[in-house]
């Protein structure tokens, strides 16, 4: 199946050439240069992937990463920007993106994260639900409810860990492997991983244990 790549870049220069080049690897593309075309075509045709530059005329391309979150949506989100500030690219993926890349960009290197993130979208399961403690994680909806419902905002990158933890089952999650499989090629700290499971633990009371040296384990009900 053709994966379906929306760029979202106001310099005309880039968004031609990244689109002809994307259509040269296969990709279905469509194009935009502000944020109210990106949402007219977001409501038309659901992308698989969505290259949002971060700084467009009409606004900050956070919102909308945001905005795609919040309908829960599986596209997977690469930003671009010509900040390099830690906070920007922290903000960044606490919007919702995948991934992160500083322009000037090397074309060859933007063109496979797009492909490791059109594989990961591909590979993502859609019909599986857990339950860990009091919650019931569906991995589909991308949502974590109570008993009763009631459903807990996590970000993008806390859902993902949160999966990821339950997945490992009774082995320890390296923060190598954490991070290979949460942040791919973007370069961050390790105590960003201790940072994530400490929200998760105070937004969900989860017993997670840390293996000193070595990663993290969720703990089982008792």
């Amino acid at each position: 199946m053709t994966s379906r790549v929306l760029v979202v870049e106001d310099d005309s220069t880039l968004r031609l050439a990244l689109c002809d080049n994307l259509e040269d690897e296969g990709y279905a593309v469509t194009p935009a240069a502000t944020l109210a075309e990106a949402r007219k075509q977001l409501s038309s045709a659901p992308p698989d992937v969505v290259v949002l530059d971060l700084m467009l005329p009409d606004g900050d391309g956070t919102t909308l990463c945001r905005e795609l979150r919040k309908a829960k949506t599986t596209a997977r989100i690469l930003m671009l920007t010509a900040r390099t500030l830690e906070d920007d690219l922290v903000k960044g993926f606490e919007a919702g993106a995948d991934d992160y890349l500083a322009k000037p960009y090397r074309l060859r290197e933007l063109l496979a994260r797009i492909g490791a993130l059109a594989r990961r979208r591909a590979t993502t399961t859609t019909d599986t639900k857990h339950a860990v403690g009091e919650w019931t994680v569906d991995e589909s909806a991308r949502t974590v409810t109570d008993a009763k419902g009631k459903e807990v905002e996590l970000t993008r990158k806390e859902f993902d860990l949160l999966v990821f933890l339950i997945r490992a089952g009774d082995a320890v999650a390296t923060r190598d492997a954490i991070l290979d499989a949460i942040w791919g090629d973007v370069v961050v700290d390790t105590h960003t991983v201790d940072n994530f499971i400490s929200s998760l633990k105070k937004k969900l009371k989860l017993d997670v244990k840390t293996v000193r040296g070595v990663g993290f384990r969720l703990g089982k009900e008792k």
